[in-house]
């Protein structure tokens, strides 16, 4: 019973079929497209995929999008497109928000993969939960699987762009980052990844306070490897955290089907 997963970013759709609906299920084939180039999926790299029984996806992007990804869909096989949206609790998770299904679907995923994650490795804990893309989030959970809540902020792309067209004379760097930036590029570049890594580190710090336990922390998104290095504290990189909690997710609706 093949499943296939996507998240659909702001930038791009990635996609993973797996052999079934069920956590550390085989991977079978995977990949990932730009936004623009979705419309090229059923004549390109999935033409030749099996036929998946089941859907399940997460999306940031417009409505628009999604229905973009259906239609691919639909030209190479007959399988229904089912979306996340955030609810009060799935997966074991508790959902804090204000408005539950206000909180992006991108973000609840994330967290469900993490917490099962924290689960098979040692039990429950407090989390910190961190994607790193075009926007940057940073999420708290305790140890009994309640979301405390979370910051966004920009990210590096973001933040360089904004200074570049509010300030005169800079431009987008290509620097490096480093302690005691010398140059404007390297500085640019330091300063953005220091302005994330200072948000995700006061996040650790509430967690642990409000806690009382050292939290595990995990980061994922397509930028993560560019800000794992510069932490103080310790972070499991984890590509597959968002494709691990739609499979989680997956497993817990056909159970309660």
């Amino acid at each position: 019973m093949a499943f296939l997963a996507i998240d659909v970013g702001n930038t791009r759709l990635k996609w993973a079929l797996y052999e079934s609906a069920r956590p550390y299920a085989a991977l079978r084939a995977h990949g990932a497209e730009f936004l623009e180039n979705i419309d090229k999926l059923a004549d390109g790299a999935w033409s030749g995929m099996p036929a998946p029984q089941h859907m399940l996806g997460c999306a940031v992007a417009a409505d628009a999008v999604k229905r973009r990804v259906e239609e691919q869909m639909e030209e190479v096989w007959d399988v229904p497109a089912h979306w996340v949206v955030a609810s009060a609790a799935e997966a074991g998770l508790v959902n804090g928000y204000d408005h539950p299904t206000r909180l992006g679907a991108d973000r609840w995923v994330a967290m469900i993969g993490a917490w099962h994650r924290a689960l098979a490795h040692g039990g429950p804990r407090p989390l910190v939960v961190v994607m790193v893309g075009t926007a940057v989030t940073v999420e708290a959970v305790d140890p009994q699987g309640r979301f405390l809540g979370g910051f966004i902020l920009p990210g590096h792309g973001i933040m360089l762009r904004a200074l570049e067209s509010g300030t005169a004379g800079l431009h987008v760097p290509t620097g490096d980052v480093r302690e005691f930036p010398t140059n404007t590029s390297d500085a640019l570049t330091s300063g953005g990844t220091f302005a994330i890594a200072g948000a995700i580190e006061r996040m650790v710090q509430h967690v642990r306070r409000h806690c009382g336990a050292e939290p595990a922390c995990y980061m994922t998104g397509g930028a993560g490897w560019k800000m794992a290095p510069h932490m103080s504290v310790p972070f499991e990189l984890v590509e597959s955290l968002i494709f691990d909690g739609l499979l989680e997710i997956a497993r817990g609706r056909s159970t309660n089907a």
